[in-house]
């Protein structure tokens, strides 16, 4: 059985409807929207996209091949799908819609703010930053009333401790390459989603989080299968 038939699924609702998540796996997720389909860095390891519907809406965070995946996003686009991607992504991805850092706009009745993604703290051997600042994307999409943060590959950078009204949040823990739970929580503690899903995060233990923020935090941090 193809592992997205087995993947966790949220009901989150909305002023405008419920806003349905599939937690594929990585940083791959899934968004059920008023009858829209809506992908996250779609990743063919994670499930056969060739069996899941045509996406109306597919977002990529930056362009390493675990999040750009040329094939699963060909297995779901079609004439009707908008991409919004990076700069660095349009390189290789024709046909989409460029957001830079701090950019806002509305992409198919969504409203999107690209967020900065970078790394601070984690170096390659070279002492180059995993991700750079400036070139990769973090997203917040509003379904109704609710602000829905994808993080994607990041530190707990300034920008994101400047958001607002975050509802719902996804922070990366896939060391070493974006956040310890320290930093996630720090990072959470800033900014105060009523509900925090670590994702991304590899072999990291990602109940070490709920320990970390403790009760009196009012941030429910949901674990669900999204290593």
């Amino acid at each position: 059985m193809p592992f997205h038939e087995l993947a966790e699924t949220d009901l989150i609702p909305t002023s405008a409807g419920d806003l349905k998540i599939t937690f594929l796996g990585h940083g791959s997720l899934y968004f059920t929207f008023q009858n829209q389909y809506i992908y996250i860095d779609p990743y063919s390891k994670v499930a056969d996209y060739t069996k899941l519907p045509k996406a109306d809406l597919i977002l990529v965070t930056h362009e390493h091949s675990d999040h750009l995946d040329l094939a699963a996003i060909a297995s779901i686009r079609d004439q009707k799908t908008t991409v919004v991607l990076t700069e660095a992504c349009a390189a290789r991805l024709t046909g989409g819609i460029v957001m830079h850092n701090g950019d806002e706009r509305p992409v198919n009745g969504i409203p999107i703010q690209a967020v900065p993604a970078y790394n601070i703290v984690h170096t390659r051997e070279d002492g180059m930053p995993f991700h750079p600042k400036g070139v990769g994307n973090g997203y917040v999409l509003t379904f109704g009333d609710r602000r829905v943060y994808v993080a994607g590959d990041t530190e707990n950078i300034p920008e994101m401790k400047k958001l607002h009204d975050i509802a719902i949040a996804f922070l990366p823990m896939n060391l070493p390459y974006t956040m310890t739970p320290e930093m996630v929580a720090d990072a959470a503690r800033s900014f105060h989603p009523h509900v925090l899903y670590p994702y991304h995060y590899g072999n990291t233990v990602a109940a070490h989080l709920k320990e970390l923020l403790g009760v009196d935090t009012k941030i429910e941090v949901r674990i669900r299968r999204l290593a």
